[in-house]
């Protein structure tokens, strides 16, 4: 909206209504409230049309933007006009949060700084006051700050919240100077030198959230914004990339050497997806939700356009979705932040997570050609795929095998070229050898098979596994998508073995003294939903697997056999 038609648009109002706050407040929200609602319903109509969350996010922004610039001309240049301002007497106002992001939903928060030059004063108490008061009419949620710069600077040394609320500060209307130096001294006081400590306040922050609202990014009603995988990881990536290295602009990190140009246009990907997802469900719910309830899933996948095909509902289409991308953010997760450690912007490595489990016996150096240790973790050469595809499983049985953490940069090797496992690999008896190991190991098969499932390994050596990789089960009686389940089931298997549910289950844990063949046992863990998804009864299906797979891991005729009863008739 340009200065011209704001000037008609207040104009409109009549002198009247500029003598007092509550007259111009009458005066000016049913307008503002009408351009809102008249707005919110071309954002939506766009969202269904164009399929782009991201664009809608900006376009909602962008909205806002025009209310605050009119109620800032209303109130500051209007109601409490003044031709001989004092130097106390200039006001900023900043938008922070994901309004300072420029991008808001349907029932986000909009979140403001009231910047001043030094402390507060009667006129620009009367401007906040009652610029807050238009904004609480117009039915928004504020979340507000006043700080002069000095105070920002100040509480921004001391409190991780507000320097990550200056981080992405971006200047709306009022005295541009002030946000300028606001900024520069931002940089200088703040930034330059608290790089590490940064880092590491917002991925231990990241950590305690995830705890919060569930562990893993496979539960079945995904928190879409706090959820692991969800936006605020992507927010996270946002504020230590710029942090670190003063841009979140894709190309440019493209040239840094952080991220590959595939690995950019996914965060673009996913970071759109994710505000579709997010945008719709507010606009159904009529509210800021953000847990995507089983109730919320099938009116999104019918708004969002997936159908059934292939023996998945067009919900279970539309969840798998979901969780493909929830993955691939935890994927740029990991790559960013190995990134960061290698160029020494954190104090320690902090990054592991996905193997944090593993409590390491020894940092012996092993022999095996095309792996090296790296800080005490496993790491690979560049050639260690191409020279000897059983190094695809290889990697993840070293791992087990020396209870030792997988650098993030041998996984994120494994995951680029795990494309490249074929027959040969599957059919190979090494490999298969080794994967067993893995599957009935003693120590923690459960934190071992979910790397391989996190770098696509898995999904690659096992192609029915990959069919069920983020699928969905759409009942009351699952908490996790099908591959998650698999992978959790054997984790419960290996804590009943070893003892640590032996108070929880006390006779499962005594029957398991007197089971033969564990082997076997495992196996059919692994498989006993391998099948799901399929036109055809899953368990019957799921045998037939069995046999082929139990025959391919090398188990004699009795294990095979009993592992095709086990998935056949385990309900």
């Amino acid at each position: 909206m340009s200065d011209i038609d704001i000037k008609r648009y207040l104009d409109d109002l009549g002198d009247s209504a500029f003598k007092q706050a509550a007259t111009l407040r009458a005066a000016l929200v049913p307008k503002l409230r009408a351009m809102l609602d008249e707005g919110m319903a071309a954002a939506e109509k766009s969202l269904i049309r164009e399929r782009n969350g991201l664009a809608c996010a900006r376009r909602l922004s962008t909205l806002m933007d025009k209310v605050m610039q009119i109620a800032y001309e209303a109130i500051v240049n209007r109601l409490y006009a003044s031709s001989n301002r004092s130097s106390s007497e200039r006001i900023a106002i900043v938008a922070t949060g994901g309004y300072g992001r420029g991008t808001l939903g349907p029932g986000s928060d909009v979140d403001l700084l009231f910047l001043l030059p030094y402390k507060q004063t009667a006129w620009g108490e009367s401007i906040i006051e009652t610029m807050l008061y238009l904004l609480w009419d117009l039915k928004l949620k504020v979340g507000h700050a006043t700080r002069s710069i000095d105070d920002c600077i100040r509480e921004g040394k001391a409190d991780i919240t507000v320097r990550t609320s200056l981080l992405e500060a971006r200047f709306l209307f009022g005295e541009r100077n002030l946000f300028d130096e606001l900024q520069t001294r931002f940089t200088k006081e703040i930034v330059q030198s608290t790089a590490a400590e940064f880092v590491e306040a917002k991925l231990k922050e990241r950590d305690e959230r995830i705890a919060k609202v569930g562990a893993s990014r496979y539960l079945v009603e995904p928190n879409v914004k706090d959820g692991k995988g969800g936006l605020r990881d992507i927010h996270t990536l946002f504020w230590i990339v710029k942090y670190v290295y003063g841009t979140v602009d894709p190309k440019e990190l493209i040239k840094l050497g952080n991220l590959t140009e595939e690995e950019a246009n996914m965060a673009v990907r996913c970071t759109e997806f994710l505000w579709r997802v997010r945008c719709h469900m507010h606009f159904v719910v009529g509210r800021g939700e953000e847990r995507l309830t089983f109730d919320l899933q099938p009116v999104l996948a019918d708004r969002m356009g997936f159908v059934g095909r292939g023996g998945l509902s067009g919900v279970e289409r539309f969840m798998k979705a979901y969780f493909l991308v929830a993955k691939d953010v935890g994927d740029l997760t990991a790559t960013l932040c190995a990134d960061l450690e290698a160029r020494q912007a954190k104090k320690r490595a902090l990054l592991d997570r996905i193997i944090a489990p593993l409590r390491r016996r020894h940092r012996g150096v092993f022999e095996a050609e095309g792996f090296f240790l790296d800080n005490g973790r496993i790491n690979v050469t560049p050639d260690v795929f191409s020279k000897d595809q059983v190094n695809f499983i290889r990697l993840f049985w070293l791992a087990e095998q020396n209870n030792m953490a997988i650098h993030p940069d041998a996984k994120r090797h494994a995951s680029r070229h795990a494309k490249e496992i074929g027959p040969s690999l599957r059919r190979d008896k090494e490999a298969n050898n080794l994967f067993l190991d893995i599957l009935t190991s003693r120590t923690s098969p459960e934190v071992v098979l979910r790397a391989m499932n996190e770098a696509g390994v898995l999904g690659r050596f096992i192609p029915d596994f990959a069919r069920i990789v983020a699928m969905m089960q759409f009942n009351m009686y699952h908490h996790y998508t099908v591959d998650e389940h698999l992978l959790r089931t054997i984790g419960v298997i290996s804590e009943l073995e070893n003892g640590a549910l032996g108070d929880l289950h006390p006779v499962a844990h005594s029957i398991f003294k007197s089971i033969r063949n564990r082997r076997a046992l495992y196996v059919a863990a692994l498989l006993h939903d391998i099948a799901k998804g399929r036109p055809e009864d899953h368990s019957e299906a799921g045998a037939v697997i069995a046999r082929k797979l139990g025959q391919r891991f090398g188990l004699d005729r009795a294990e095979v056999e009993t592992v095709v009863w086990l998935v056949r008739y385990h309900l």
